[in-house]
């Protein structure tokens, strides 16, 4: 059903409002879209006519919004960074559509990234575009048409799908190795370790998985596997790294492979997306080919 025009306030009086929200001035908002001060007031009591009520409180030189219209900004702000993203998709590709994807950053750029240009050639008319989401997010308050998640098979308000799951081995440098002579598990315990903020009890897994009591490990910490990745690498330390990431520093020799097996992590890569968005022609095309490309990756990321 469509929506009567009653309450579709123009573009143009939503633009002034939101400036003046942001900017908690008429003044400011006014200089930002290069209109007058007076234009600005116009618009607000314009819009405050087809609302029925105020959206700030006037108080001599200053003004603040209602509590209402803080309320009334955020939605407002949301609804324009939307109708934005639509159009810079549009403009993007205009004879086809856009996804809009959000990824782990490590995960897009040595995993998805290098598969894209399949899935360009093969479907030149969908544009996918890439945007970092290291945490779960609410769908409702963002331009995302999905997004790619590690952990358990759980998002509040979307569907998720399966895609792989993750497997880590113990790397750090050549010249670790030959200053440490690792032999086996055990020998790690003494090693500095590097360990992911998201994943704190990681190490101690891996140890109990190889039979090796490890009370306490201790170790510099980072938020991200591409800086433990390049950490190991430098010799800064041992880390637990999934193989899919650092397959190419393996293969170059920057980094070895230690004792010890691999250990599956808890979690796995799922991707997400709200129930409605399912429809959504271009994403469709894109969720089936890279449930089809997980699948050719054997269930695992690799």
């Amino acid at each position: 059903m469509a929506t009567p025009r009653r309450f579709l306030p123009p573009t143009l009086l939503l633009h002034s409002f939101e400036a003046a929200a942001r900017l908690e001035s008429f003044t400011a908002a006014a200089r930002e879209l290069h209109l007058t001060q007076s234009a600005i007031s116009r618009h607000i009591r314009a819009l405050e006519q087809q609302l029925g009520a105020g959206l700030f409180v006037r108080d001599r030189q200053t003004v603040r919004l209602t509590l209402a219209g803080e309320a009334y900004a955020r939605e407002v702000r949301d609804a324009l960074r939307h109708i934005a993203t639509a159009t810079l998709g549009f403009r993007a590709n205009p004879t086809g559509g856009a996804v809009n994807l959000g990824v782990l950053p490590t995960f897009g750029a040595q995993w998805l990234a290098p598969r894209l240009p399949d899935f360009m050639r093969a479907h030149p008319d969908i544009t996918i575009n890439l945007m970092s989401r290291p945490l779960p997010f609410d769908f409702s308050g963002d331009t995302l048409h999905a997004a790619i998640h590690f952990g358990a098979a759980e998002w509040t308000g979307a569907e998720v799908d399966f895609l792989m799951a993750e497997e880590v081995v113990a790397t750090c440098s050549p010249a670790l190795l030959a200053r440490h002579a690792f032999r086996t598990p055990a020998d790690l315990l003494g090693a500095p370790l590097l360990h992911l903020v998201s994943r704190p009890d990681a190490w101690e897994r891996w140890f109990a998985a190889q039979g090796v009591e490890a009370l306490k490990v201790h170790g510099m910490l980072c938020d991200q596997f591409a800086f433990i990745a390049q950490a190991a690498a430098a010799g800064a330390g041992v880390a637990l790294l999934p193989r899919f990431l650092v397959a190419d520093l393996l293969e170059s020799g920057r980094l070895v492979e230690l004792p010890g097996g691999m250990l599956r992590s808890e979690g796995a890569y799922y991707l997400a997306y709200p129930p409605n968005h399912g429809s959504y022609g271009p994403f469709r095309t894109f969720r089936d080919w890279l449930l089809k490309a997980a699948g050719a990756a054997g269930g695992e990321a690799g």
